[in-house]
């Protein structure tokens, strides 16, 4: 019989697994768009609709994630929502059809939020107000599931049939983690705002919501987004830009890694501010020297490591400034679908047009926006001990 402490421990593993299995998932698009637009013989133009839907699926399941979580075992939800992103895994590359593939990205999206919300809520109902650390790990994970992914299509994409074999030992990859299964499901806190006796501060939640779809938006449009930038600048082929991608990825889950002995010893405020200048800089590299691959090698590195404890750390903002129920997670899901769903779509509106180089220019507008909701964000609300319990 397992004590309490090693049923947290091996749920918490398993939450890893899940969200490796969810950087898997989500990190595929972007190194295999290009097969991808042929396979459906669209333009990279009209192929950019895939993010949008995977985004505006994962807003749907973000709303309904938390509800669901909230009613039923969170266990035996995670598992048949693991099912289900290893299927659409295994038949994105199947349909030769863009209206097809969109709705196949939609209902992935979907499933994605419905994860990244069971995820978050419950590893907070199972380590509570010492939950940090945690939190970071579990989002380290994420990272190291998008850092081998490019590197695993970079093996098989250029082969004949490269894009089917790619997505279906993805989808392989992906279903070991149906092992939460086996695991007793942590118990929600009900009518936690009700018993806390305070009310929702709507204004809060909208400027916290905004940092992260900035923050969403930047990560998944970067890495949906580099891959092609290099093919098209002629700055790499297939295969180089496939482990540019994983620079990235790499770099963000090395960051994630570092931001745990550096959460002990810094505020989130600090932290914040240190990686949205350290992102403005690296972006500021890839702007001035666009067609140079070594500004984009280190354009990439050093905003994957900027951008890497963006989420968790301002998670445990939040958890100063409110209390963080599954509702209120649910909310701020919502803000990162929206950032995910027009940051990607927008760079791939003025890719064609205006030519690769937008990217930068885009990303860097989004990342000084972010700064400015973080610095209103710190003069407008003060942290409540009391609210830190999840």
């Amino acid at each position: 019989m397992l004590s309490t402490s090693q049923i947290k421990k091996f749920t918490t593993a398993a939450y890893y697994a899940a969200f490796l299995a969810m950087g898997v998932s989500m990190a595929s698009l972007g190194p295999t768009l290009p097969g991808l637009a042929e396979n459906t013989r669209a333009t990279l133009g009209t192929i950019s609709i895939l993010f949008t839907a995977r985004s505006v699926g994962g807003l749907l399941g973000s709303v309904i994630g938390g509800q669901v979580y909230d009613k039923f075992r969170g266990h035996l939800v995670m598992a048949l929502v693991i099912v289900c992103m290893a299927g659409l895994t295994a038949l994105t590359p199947v349909f030769p059809l863009l209206w097809v593939l969109t709705a196949v990205l939609f209902f992935t999206g979907a499933i994605q939020g419905m994860l990244n919300i069971g995820g978050n809520a419950m590893l907070v109902w199972i380590h509570g107000d010492r939950g940090g650390p945690w939190m970071n790990g579990l989002h380290l994970f994420f990272g190291i599931g998008t850092f081998i992914t490019p590197i695993i299509v970079a093996q098989f994409v250029t082969r004949q049939g490269g894009l089917l074999w790619t997505y279906l030992l993805l989808a392989v990859i992906i279903l070991p983690t149906l092992v939460v299964v086996f695991l007793p499901s942590p118990q929600p806190p009900h009518a936690l705002d009700r018993r806390s006796g305070t009310r929702l501060d709507v204004r809060l939640i909208v400027l916290i919501s905004l940092v992260f779809a900035c923050y969403n938006g930047a990560s998944l449009a970067y890495g949906g987004w580099v891959y092609t930038y290099a093919v098209e600048m002629k700055l790499a082929d297939a295969t180089a830009a496939a482990y540019l991608t994983s620079v990235f990825w790499g770099a963000l889950t090395l960051g994630r890694l570092a931001a745990i002995p550096l959460a002990l010893r810094f505020s989130p405020r600090a932290i914040l501010r240190a990686d949205y200048v350290g992102a403005l800089l690296s972006l500021l590299v890839m702007l001035i020297f666009p067609r140079s691959l070594a500004a984009v090698v280190i354009t990439s590195a050093g905003f994957g490591f900027a951008l890497a404890s963006i989420y968790p750390t301002t998670m445990s903002l939040s958890g100063q400034l409110m209390t963080l129920s599954g509702r209120v997670t649910g909310l701020f899901s919502i803000g990162q679908s929206l950032g995910a769903m027009l940051i990607p779509w927008l760079i791939g509106q003025f890719f064609e047009t205006t030519g690769p180089q937008s990217m930068a220019a885009i990303l860097l507008v989004d990342m000084a926006l972010a700064l400015v909701v973080l610095s209103v964000l710190g003069g407008r609300a003060a942290p409540q001990p009391a609210a830190q319990h999840g």
